[in-house]
């Protein structure tokens, strides 16, 4: 058997071992705070998604000079809120910076091992690269 034969066997392996282990490891993630900001003149999100099994708490955010409410809650001027969800289901919520319009809070169940699993690991994997910040060089002319 050639080198290249090898080299190729054993990355196709170790890739399978990957898929086998996000399909199947239990999930074992620190809480996720998932962001809602208020700020003057920005947009809400019609939707946001939470897992259960991750402990995902969506954090209200006030970034204005005013309160504003998101439901029940009542955030002050420069203040964080963590809402944390114990139950699978959807959530409609009145929000003042989308007026007539509600906010829905899409709990989902903790995945199951298997597809479903690696559906969700992978889903988490292209948000977190998706949600990178970008970073241009630096600029070297300052000197």
């Amino acid at each position: 058997m050639s080198l290249l034969r090898r080299v190729r066997w054993t990355l196709a392996g170790v890739l399978l071992l990957a898929l086998l282990w996000a399909a199947l490891a239990p999930l074992g993630y620190p809480t996720r705070e998932r962001p809602l900001d208020f700020a003057r003149g920005a947009a809400v999100a019609s939707e946001l998604r939470l897992t259960l099994g991750v402990r995902d708490v969506l954090l209200l955010r006030n970034r204005d000079s005013v309160p504003h409410e998101f439901g029940p809650v009542t955030v002050p001027p420069g203040q964080v809120f963590r809402l944390p969800f114990e139950q699978a289901g959807s959530y409609p919520f009145a929000c003042d910076l989308a007026p007539g319009a509600r906010v829905m809070v899409r709990v989902l169940p903790e995945p199951d091992p298997g597809w479903r699993r690696l559906r969700w690991r992978l889903q988490a994997l292209f948000e977190a690269a998706r949600e990178l910040p970008l970073q241009g060089p630096e600029d070297e002319t300052k000197d």
